[in-house]
């Protein structure tokens, strides 16, 4: 009984593990890899909403993808190699800070390209990826469309031109107050609110009126510290 289990269990792994690393399977995996890899970064670029475009983090995605097809092919063929490779990356942590969670969302759409392209799964992870960049991006234009964009607008000015900056500021909706610092002779206000590019004028408005020190305008996209 114990040796038809066991012969059981064996048959079933090997059977598991019989693909074999084909020069056509390599060279299959990796460039189906390396494409969708780079469709997932041109819908990057498009998508960009940070402060400054890194070519480094492009690359990343693009040799992400490739390394992961790679590792998939290699645990799929051979067990021992498998459990290597799993005890191996199970103590490599990871510890560069990703600022941006849209970053963390395509290294894991890279990372998912590459296991499907490693897997043999070509036909999926063409069709897979290509309907998830088309809905991204449906969805990124129709969002811009629909919502303006969110900017800081700090005004300095002095205790006598009060008056004068609130009417000023009368035009702004939504207007939410992040700080107020206020000494003798100075207040510095920041505000978060929405504001079109034809809006963007109340900034040159406001610093012309009587008793403003100066007054400006910064978009925020949540990483801005003042």
């Amino acid at each position: 009984m114990l040796n038809q289990i066991i012969t059981f269990f064996k048959t079933t792994f090997e059977n598991e593990f019989q693909t074999t690393m084909s020069g056509d399977r390599i060279a299959t995996g990796l460039l189906v890899s390396f494409f969708v890899a780079l469709f997932v970064v041109l819908i990057y670029r498009v998508t960009f909403q940070g402060v400054a475009f890194q070519k480094s983090f492009v690359f990343s995605l693009v040799l992400l993808s490739m390394v992961t097809s790679v590792v998939i092919m290699t645990v799929t063929t051979n067990l021992t190699l498998s459990l290597g490779m799993v005890g191996a990356l199970s103590i490599v942590r990871f510890r560069t800070a990703v600022k941006d969670p849209t970053d963390t969302v395509f290294m894991f759409w890279a990372i998912s390209a590459g296991i499907m392209a490693g897997a043999g799964l070509v036909y999926i992870a063409l069709i897979t990826n290509l309907g998830l960049g088309l809905l991204y991006l449906a969805w990124y234009f129709c969002s811009r469309r629909m919502r303006s964009a969110p900017y800081l607008l700090v005004v300095r000015y002095r205790t006598s031109a009060k008056e004068a900056v609130e009417e000023a500021l009368v035009s702004l909706k939504n207007m939410k107050v992040k700080s107020k610092t206020a000494s003798a002779e100075l207040i510095e206000l920041c505000l978060e609110t929405k504001m079109t590019p034809a809006m963007l004028s109340l900034v040159e408005d406001l610093s012309r009126v009587d008793g403003v020190v100066d007054a400006s305008a910064v978009s925020f996209r949540g990483e801005t510290t003042l």
